[in-house]
């Protein structure tokens, strides 16, 4: 069922672009389409989903959002509290940069600082929610979130004259995975493969595939902050026996090499989580996963979701470049 806001009210995201780019069309010998959610309001593809979950909270009576997050889903969460009258807290890991606190609270939100990853902070969140007309904005893992975040899918529909042979998407907690999922079933596309990025570090769905099951990381050390979720939703999982669903997992250095070029290529500056992404076109991995057969030849033209890039700054670009010892 597609999320609609009821009672005749706007969703808070916008109908992003979907705009060809030559230069990450030559890197991947296929015509490569951007579904630029790095322009959404809040600067990333989560206010779909989570604007969608605090919609319908508001309509059911709460009075009070919490929510977890690295930086995007927290901007999501408090953008959409902004526009509803409502109080927010947001629970952000030692992790999260200075930048993304100032935005946070820029936006009304009252931030709280909780543990190193993301898994505890979120633990923070669910013993703050625990009190009545509160309500726990979860980032990723709830089926309004996956739902809102379907609509990225009906504007692809929307946008492209021929169905695309493959869309990439970064995998954090597998939100937007879900949300994709959902939005091929709604608009009959379930047997496009879907090429689900992450980086060393942060790669729990990468694991989770190899068991068969849910596997926790023991720690997130890859600088894609934005991924650091332990465990991936299980819904995540589902997803990838529905649908066909490629893992692919790249260094931390090619990451930011793909943000770096990526700004040169496109003037667009994104975080490492969506450089995961990119670097999956940039170094020649679709073309390996042609070869593998693991995708169709030729392909006649793929979908990049261009997921965020609120959180990132040129400063902290040259300081991840020269932590990665890219200089």
């Amino acid at each position: 069922m597609a999320a609609q806001p009821g009672r005749g009210e706007k969703p808070f995201h916008i109908v992003s672009p979907v705009l060809e780019s030559l230069p990450l069309s030559k890197a991947a010998g296929t015509k490569v389409y951007m579904k630029l959610e790095n322009i959404q309001p809040t600067g990333s593809f989560k206010i779909r989903g989570i604007g969608c979950l605090c919609q319908e909270a508001a309509k059911k009576g709460c009075r009070r959002f919490v929510c977890s997050s690295g930086g995007n889903a927290g901007l999501a969460a408090a953008y959409a509290a902004k526009k509803l009258g409502l109080p927010v807290t947001v629970v952000v890991p030692s992790t999260t940069g200075p930048a993304a606190v100032r935005k946070l609270e820029e936006l009304g939100a009252e931030v709280e600082v909780s543990g190193q990853v993301w898994d505890e902070a979120n633990r923070r969140a669910l013993e703050l929610a625990a009190t009545e007309d509160c309500v726990s904005i979860h980032p990723f893992d709830h089926p309004l979130v996956w739902q809102g975040n379907a609509s990225l899918v009906r504007e692809l529909k929307d946008s492209l004259e021929t169905k695309p042979d493959a869309i990439l998407l970064s995998v954090g907690g597998g939100g937007l995975l879900a949300g994709v999922v959902a939005g091929l079933h709604q608009v009959g596309w379930q047997d496009i493969p879907i090429i689900a990025a992450e980086t060393w570090g942060a790669h729990s769905f990468h694991e989770a595939l190899a068991a068969g099951r849910l596997v926790s990381l023991p720690d997130i050390t890859s600088v894609a902050k934005c991924l650091g979720a332990k465990t991936v939703a299980a819904r995540a999982l589902e997803c990838s026996r529905e649908c066909q669903v490629i893992s692919q997992v790249v260094e931390d250095t090619e990451a930011v090499r793909a943000v770096e070029q990526f700004l040169d290529d496109e003037r667009m500056l994104v975080q490492p989580a969506c450089g995961a992404t990119l670097a999956v076109l940039y170094t020649g991995r679709l073309q390996q996963l042609q070869r593998e057969g693991r995708l169709q030849t030729p392909l006649a033209s793929v979908v990049v979701v261009v997921c965020g890039g609120s959180s990132i700054q040129l400063a902290q670009l040259r300081a991840l470049k020269s932590r990665l010892g890219l200089e």
